[in-house]
């Protein structure tokens, strides 16, 4: 989701990662779909751009961030949006695979 960089913590190296496919790169916007089996994860990354996120799947994710983490409901179709800046780690806390679209905005 993003750009990503180094800052994991110990536990993040346990998990395996999520796969991205890149589904449109343009000059005006990245638009990925994101996969996660149970207990994948992003890894740590830093959003550059202003995004939204359709999830494809209900589900829970935990959502690592240096302020804390916290759990976030997936709602298929429920569409949602973040400005840039946002730094975080996101963990498909569910019982079975979850997906989502991320539209990143340049």
């Amino acid at each position: 989701m993003g750009n990503k960089h180094s800052m994991k913590p110990e536990n993040t190296e346990e998990r395996s990662p999520a796969t991205a496919q890149v589904q449109v790169n343009t000059e005006r916007m990245l638009i990925t779909k994101w996969s996660f089996a149970p207990g994948q994860q992003t890894g740590w990354h830093r959003h550059m751009m202003d995004y939204a996120v359709v999830p494809l799947t209900n589900g829970t994710l935990l959502i690592e961030a240096k302020s804390g983490n916290q759990s976030f409901q997936l709602v298929a179709g429920a569409t949602y949006s973040r400005s840039a800046g946002v730094e975080h780690n996101v963990v498909n806390a569910s019982d079975h695979p979850v997906a989502f679209v991320e539209i990143e905005l340049r």
